[in-house]
């Protein structure tokens, strides 16, 4: 896949990040955080960014650019199905600018992401999206996702996890 990759809606293109995206990676990150009134949340740094995203490879990002300005991002990793014996993909974040929304720019970047599991052999691309984000959600279901609500998320972190990893005993 080339790195720019024209789409659908003129003027709009996608591209996988380049370590001198991270300041807009991390700019994005904070508007998301804002939008969702998470931004006390937000720990991360641009070195951390550097360092997972491009030296450990941890995660991917691709930024959508409309007349070559960066007007969303959206960050992935994979992840594996035990049940179906395949990897899949897990979209941690995606965010388009306010002012770009309604454009079909969400849709476009979570079909580019479907290619890609599809292209990487992958069996599912899935997320989560925070309960109060109604609009988000009924745009979800508007193009086939079905949400899991059979199952609960759990999280140990902070203290918790430390604690946890604590627990663990070697020989």
């Amino acid at each position: 896949m080339k790195n720019k990759t024209d789409t659908k809606l003129h003027n709009f293109k996608l591209r996988f990040a380049e370590e001198k995206d991270v300041p807009l990676i991390m700019q994005f990150i904070k508007e998301l955080a804002s939008y969702e009134k998470l931004s006390h949340q937000v720990v991360a740094t641009e070195e951390m960014l550097m360092e997972s995203l491009f030296t450990q490879k941890a995660a991917e990002v691709i930024i959508g650019e409309y007349e070559n300005e960066p007007v969303g991002f959206a960050l992935f990793f994979h992840n594996f199905s035990t049940f179906l014996g395949r990897p899949g993909i897990y979209l941690e974040d995606l965010y388009v600018k306010p002012e770009m929304r309604g454009k079909g720019i969400g849709k476009l970047m979570l079909s580019f992401l479907g290619k890609l599991a599809v292209e990487r052999g992958c069996g599912r691309l899935e997320w989560w999206c925070i309960n109060w984000n109604e609009p988000s959600i009924e745009f979800y279901k508007s193009i086939g996702a079905v949400p899991m609500d059979e199952w609960t998320v759990f999280r140990v972190c902070d203290d918790a996890l430390t604690d946890l990893a604590n627990t663990y005993e070697s020989d």
